[in-house]
């Protein structure tokens, strides 16, 4: 397991450190380093034979670590990572919240900006964090590589900026996963071949340990070593693959200020849901008596009649001075169901500085997302047609299921090549209803979606509005919504059907995201200036929902002008 505090100690070269014993613990202090430089890695996609949950079997990492490297970098750095494939599967790495100003071939989604970087070859990665600083977090984006592939990104504000609050006594990151004891291509191919659900995970993660909840997991967990008084700053990272999560910390506060590598006002809060994609800075007090105090991780999940699994991970704040294993104060997690207290912390989310909001509109889109059943066309219906009522299970943006080439699209694009997918994704539903309640249900009689690679063009330097409304079709759903290459004003959100009469907006300080979590039968409203040329995916990061094609593309034409305009692909490029 990649041990984060020893990897911030040791690992950033750049970094100057002062190091200080004190309660025989080593503690550091980082001084920010020089501004403007490059930071390069090499990234090895490796097995890794691991123990966990009495098993032992291998998973597809980098380097050898799981949870995987962290990149260290600065404000406005230039970061060069050269992959190499070293296993027999096809892989890919997307920078997850790293905006790739004019390097959309670095942005990593396999078939969608490039080609899988395959077994024994090597592809290198280049973007600049052009006004970028906060915690995002890298993972594989081929098949569902990135239950094992996954690792943080840490970029500091530029040399002599302080934070805009009280410097923490130290940082920690935490990130937030799951763990199949299966080979997780094989599983995708057998989920899509089966046409049904995924079975549940079979264990939680904080930092790649299950925690002892679980089977053989007693010494298999997490522990952070606090000094009574102090305060610590958390970078909570959701890299879960199809579940979203409650976290919390017994008997402690938890201060958000930082959401999705962006500042916003202090929020303070007893515990914090994070979906995959999500990524939220914490500040935690250790002003409790001393002792161990757990760190608890358990599902939210949204949707009716859906499998989860249902045993908590569990981690250790512990005290200095606290009694050897001692017993760990319980946190108490919210209900699985608690969609109170996901809105109750969206509600607290508020932009640092007022913020550059769009006020005039040149693109408004409204799509629809949510689940569908497919009629079964299969010879052999119990094998393939496993979903509900003898489907085969779908997910659709305005009932279009996007069906994932085996080309890249951002090449195909480049090269003016037609490799078979159109630019005719509906900027609206086709029709308009109930969405929330009178959404078709009876599968799969009326709950079909169309099948294809379809995308959406839009203008360059056009003002875009999205509305994203979840709909009662199969069911309702919190749905995790990423959007590659850009961050975007949440300027609004609510339950029920989107209605512009009574919709509330927020223009002056919504908070500035990468990934939404659109309430579960309701809708989100996000803003942002399509100034970024290249093609952006825009999907559900609930990995099942993204196979199932809960998806699409969006291709932002080139402006005017060298700045405008979209470079060559680099020259290593892989092939398909």
């Amino acid at each position: 397991m990649a041990n984060f505090v020893d990897s911030f100690k040791y690992g950033l070269i750049s970094f100057i450190f002062l190091c200080v014993f004190s309660h025989n613990m080593l503690h550091v202090i980082a001084q920010w380093p020089t501004g403007g430089s490059t930071r390069s890695y090499n990234f090895k996609v490796q097995m890794l034979k691991v123990n966990k949950l009495c098993q032992t079997r291998e998973i597809v990492t980098i380097n050898q670590m799981y949870p995987g490297p962290v990149v260290y970098a600065q404000e406005d750095d230039r970061v060069i990572v050269k992959l190499t494939n070293e296993t027999p599967y096809n892989a890919t790495i997307h920078w997850h919240g790293v905006r790739q100003i004019l390097s959309c071939w670095s942005d990593g989604p396999s078939y969608i900006t490039q080609c899988p970087v395959q077994s024994g070859q090597t592809f290198t990665y280049e973007f600049t964090l052009v006004k970028q600083k906060g915690t995002l977090f890298w993972h594989a984006h081929f098949s569902w590589l990135r239950a094992t592939v996954y690792g943080a990104i840490i970029i500091y504000p530029k040399k002599g900026v302080p934070y805009p609050f009280k410097f923490p006594y130290e940082e920690h990151t935490i990130i937030l996963g799951e763990y199949w004891n299966r080979d997780l291509v094989q599983l995708e191919k057998n989920v899509t071949a089966g046409g049904g659900g995924a079975p549940v995970a079979d264990a939680y993660t904080i930092n790649g340990h299950p925690g002892p909840n679980y089977n053989c997991s007693i010494n298999d967990v997490f522990k952070i070593d606090v000094v009574p008084g102090k305060t610590y700053m958390l970078r909570l990272i959701g890299a879960l693959l199809n579940m979203e999560s409650f976290f919390t910390i017994a008997n402690h506060k938890l201060t958000i200020v930082e959401a999705d590598g962006e500042y916003t006002k202090p929020f303070t809060t007893d515990r914090v849901m994070l979906g995959p994609g999500h990524t939220l800075n914490v500040l935690v007090t250790a002003d409790q008596k001393i002792g161990r105090y757990s760190m608890a991780m358990g599902p939210y999940m949204s949707a009716q009649n859906v499998a989860f699994q249902n045993i908590t991970s569990i981690a250790y704040f512990q005290y200095i001075g606290a009694t050897p294993n001692s017993v760990a104060l319980p946190a108490p997690l919210p209900k699985f169901n608690d969609n109170l207290a996901v809105k109750t912390v969206m509600d607290g989310l508020r932009s640092l500085e007022v913020a550059n909001v769009p006020k005039e509109i040149d693109t408004n889109l409204f799509f629809t997302i949510g689940l569908n059943v497919n009629k079964c066309g299969s010879k052999t219906p119990n094998q393939n047609c496993q979903g509900l009522n003898g489907g085969v299970m779908a997910a659709s943006m305005n009932n279009n299921s996007f069906i994932r080439p085996n080309f890249s699209i951002l090449e195909a694009y480049y090269e003016h090549i037609n490799r078979g997918f159109t630019e005719d994704f509906p900027g609206s539903p086709l029709k308009f209803y109930d969405f929330v309640n009178g959404a078709p249900n009876s599968a799969p009689n009326n709950t079909g979606s169309v099948n294809g690679t379809r995308t959406k063009v839009l203008e360059y330097g056009s003002r875009v509005q999205l509305i994203l409304q979840d709909t009662g079709t199969v069911t309702t759903e919190n749905h995790p919504i990423h959007l590659h290459g850009y961050s975007f004003y949440v300027v609004g959100y609510g339950s029920g059907n989107y209605n512009p009469q009574t919709a509330n907006f927020n223009l002056v300080d919504p908070p500035y995201m990468n990934t939404i979590g659109v309430p579960v039968g309701g809708w989100a409203a996000i803003r942002f200036v399509a100034d970024n040329p290249g093609v952006w995916f825009m999907h559900c990061h609930l990995e099942i929902h993204l196979t199932w094609g809960l998806a699409v593309a969006l291709v932002v034409k080139n402006g005017q002008g060298p700045m405008e305009t979209l470079p060559h692909p680099p020259a290593d490029m892989p092939r398909c």
